[in-house]
């Protein structure tokens, strides 16, 4: 079974920084790419940054147009984590975030054989 882990959230002024990260644990051969979402009270969750992580993949990023310039997502493939720093926070950033982990395939054998795996989230309150 595999698992994500999320850590990091807190209560932060507007201008503040966090950041986020997030640990993919359990039997795990190879993940394609992970990120995160947000969700706010009352709102649908978003997307808000992704990051590849296979084996020979190149790191390619992505972001939501609202935290561009802001975010920054990185990774260690090695150990099956990725971090979230922000800056330059926002009243509209308050939400949980959620890590996903894409296509986790769980052994060699069965690499084709994939599932997306979510975290439980981990909450962000921006004060204005």
């Amino acid at each position: 079974q595999v698992q994500l882990v999320e850590s990091g959230g807190g209560l932060v002024e507007a201008g503040g920084s966090l950041k986020l990260s997030c640990t993919a644990s359990g039997s795990i051969f190879s993940i394609d790419a992970m990120g995160w979402y947000r969700q706010a009270p009352g709102m649908q969750r978003e997307f808000v940054a992704s990051i590849t992580t296979g084996i020979s993949s190149s790191g390619s990023t992505s972001y939501a147009d609202s935290v561009k310039g802001r975010f920054t997502i990185s990774r260690d493939s090695a150990k099956n984590t990725v971090d979230l720093q922000m800056v330059n926070l926002k009243s509209e950033d308050t939400a949980t975030y959620l890590c996903y982990a894409e296509k986790v395939a769980t052994s060699a054998a069965q690499w084709w054989h994939t599932m997306d795996v979510w975290g439980k989230g981990t909450l962000v309150t921006v004060s204005s």
